[in-house]
């Protein structure tokens, strides 16, 4: 007998609700917001998994973000020292009332979220120590924000100096109070600063398993009222005071530098690092990283990209990463490496890489979907549905263009820094060619965000070709030729779709005028032999004016091949500052082609060409 009271679309409707209840409660980057069992307390796995959100953000972000937030930091540190002397002059230098405001710089600090280097000994030392980022990756992350937080207190320091904002009084007890700590002996002056590492990224820890702002606020207050209180001391407060010191000509640099600012530094850095990192990473279940990332330690770096970074492969890896490594003892087949970032519109991307590795014996075509950092990542089932769809989406394009004899493969990539995982890729996959689309919501648009462009695309891992697609039409290709390994490539690209499709061949050489004009034609003729290219059309045209005969020629074309200069093509794409004005005047489909061109040991190590 049916319950009366029984309504059969309660179990339903609790669902939905429940499903309703657990989208509003979670963070934009997709960490808990709210706890599993006791829904206003987080576990410590739930506690790291948003730290590890944090982190991901600090770590991939760019170094002029970084130093600007840090500079605002290290500026807001100016407000804690200047109220902290000021109530010192004013109470007769009372411990407890002379300190009363000494939180509030940190308050703007953290609940602004500014980058704080005491702050940065723990998220991103989390991600170190699951091998999800590169030691390297660490120390530019602590380099680039102390650099700013340093900026902000001289800045600060010459404000207060030169300014006339302290009282007689307070500018008195402001380098009283900056004398004391050089006075400190080095290892008194270590183990304070230890001690308030340890309090400042307790309170980062503290502050990621609070849930309100009120929270967070008294937190930050009490942690930081009892730095003064308790005699310790903080690398930037500290740069600052001795900053202060400079300027009245109390003290030399140098000798604070190294006496006071680096003990404290050090201190601080072990604190954080050691006393609170190692000990609240190591409280955290075993599966705390399955339970924050895609897969969990199958895609941790290799013991080598982590101690060394970008030099020996990766330096981060990022949130969802489904492709395979190449075997580096495998020769095997030609490999095309196809990034995109909407498998609904670059179909015709897709089949042109097609067309490319068709003209080889053995190839094989890797389209890369790469996304960049959606709204929920986090946790298995969210990491689990965007590989589901985007899996979805690229069989559905692949087999729209199976005509080509050549394997395919997909794979799935989500990051918050998408261009530079086409170069990881492209590493990993040990790729020949990568052939890419640019233009408007493509993975260049994201490149100028992003922090190490000018060293990725003066390393590049292989060929390089950029499509700039306008309904791709390759019956008649227009080859701009120069006598570089980038012209030869645009040739190889040329001669393949003379022999497979058919197309109409142009070739155009610019000379600076008519006493060059015979040489030119001479050169031509020669280039185009030794590449196979004899039956093109050849002009020479002697005006000195590539871009204008550029734009001449293009009118009766299709397809525009254009090489990289020898001071390259993709950095400056990325950058905006494309010498080639003509790519985006012409109404064909263009394709831009670069070589990666050999570097020095100082060229690789530093990123100068």
């Amino acid at each position: 007998m049916a319950d009366p009271d029984h309504d059969p679309d309660t179990s339903e409707g609790e669902e939905a609700e429940e499903a309703v209840r657990e989208a509003v409660e979670r963070s934009r980057s997709g960490a808990p917001a709210v706890g599993r069992v006791v829904r206003d307390r987080f576990s410590t796995d739930e506690v790291f998994q948003r730290i590890v959100a944090a982190a991901d953000e600090e770590i991939t972000a760019g170094n002029r973000e970084l130093f600007f937030s840090g500079l605002a930091a290290g500026f807001a540190i100016t407000v804690t020292f200047l109220l902290y002397v000021s109530l010192y002059a004013s109470t007769g230098g009372d411990p407890v009332l002379s300190a009363m405001l000494y939180p509030l710089g940190f308050i703007y600090i953290i609940i602004g979220g500014y980058q704080l280097y005491t702050e940065q000994t723990l998220p991103p030392v989390l991600l170190t120590l699951e091998r999800l980022a590169s030691i390297p990756a660490l120390l530019r992350n602590w380099t680039v924000v102390l650099a700013g937080n340093f900026t902000g207190g001289l800045l600060g320091a010459a404000a207060l100096a030169f300014g006339g904002v302290l009282s007689p009084e307070a500018s008195v007890a402001a380098s009283s109070i900056a004398q004391k700590g050089i006075d400190t002996a080095w290892w008194p002056l270590f183990s304070k600063g230890a001690f308030a590492g340890l309090i400042v990224a307790g309170v980062v820890w503290v502050e990621y398993a609070a849930r309100d702002t009120i929270s967070r606020l008294v937190v930050v207050y009490i942690a930081f009222l009892s730095i003064p209180i308790g005699g310790l001391f903080h690398s930037v407060v500290s740069f600052t005071e001795l900053i202060y010191l400079v300027f009245e000509g109390n003290q030399p640099l140098l000798g604070g530098l190294v006496e006071f600012v680096l003990p404290v530094l050090l201190g601080n850095t072990v604190g954080g690092v050691v006393l609170v990192t190692a000990v609240n990473y190591f409280q955290t279940t075993e599966a705390r990283l399955e339970s924050a990332r895609f897969e969990g330690d199958d895609r941790q770096l290799s013991l080598r990209e982590w101690a060394f970074g970008d030099l020996v492969g990766r330096s981060y890896v990022p949130l969802v990463d489904t492709a395979e490594a190449t075997p580096t003892t495998d020769d095997g087949p030609y490999r095309v490496v196809v990034p995109i970032s909407n498998p609904r519109t670059e179909q015709r991307l897709v089949e042109f890489a097609g067309r490319l590795a068709d003209d080889h014996e053995d190839a094989v075509v890797e389209v890369v979907h790469i996304v960049q950092k959606p709204a929920r990542t986090y946790g298995a089932r969210q990491s689990r549905r965007i590989v589901d769809e985007s899996e979805a989406l690229m069989t559905e394009l692949c087999a729209s263009i199976d005509e080509y004899d050549v394997e395919w493969r997909t794979s799935t990539v989500v990051s918050h820094r998408s261009f530079e995982e086409v170069f990881v890729v492209a590493e990993r996959k040990r790729a020949d060619l990568v052939v890419m689309g640019w233009g408007e919501d493509r993975l260049w648009d994201a490149a100028r965000a992003e922090r190490p462009i000018a060293e990725l695309t003066s390393q590049l891992p292989c060929d390089f070709l950029v499509l700039k697609d306008r309904n791709l039409d390759i019956s008649r290709v227009l080859l701009s030729v120069v006598d570089n390994d980038n012209a030869d490539l645009s040739a190889e690209v040329a001669d393949m779709l003379d022999s497979t499709a058919g197309s109409d061949v142009s070739l155009l050489h610019v000379v600076d005028g008519p006493d060059e004009l015979e040489a030119g034609e001479r050169f031509l003729s020669e280039w185009a032999a030794e590449r196979g290219l004899d039956d093109a059309v050849f002009t020479v045209d002697d005006s000195g004016d590539p871009e204008s005969a550029i734009r001449r020629e293009a009118a009766d074309h299709t397809l525009l091949l254009v090489g990289a200069t020898e001071r390259g093509l993709l950095s400056r794409l990325v950058h905006g500052s494309l010498h080639y004005d003509i790519v985006e005047e012409v109404d064909c489909s263009v394709l831009l082609a670069e070589r990666p061109g050999k570097r020095s040991l100082r060229e690789r190590l530093f990123g100068r060409r």
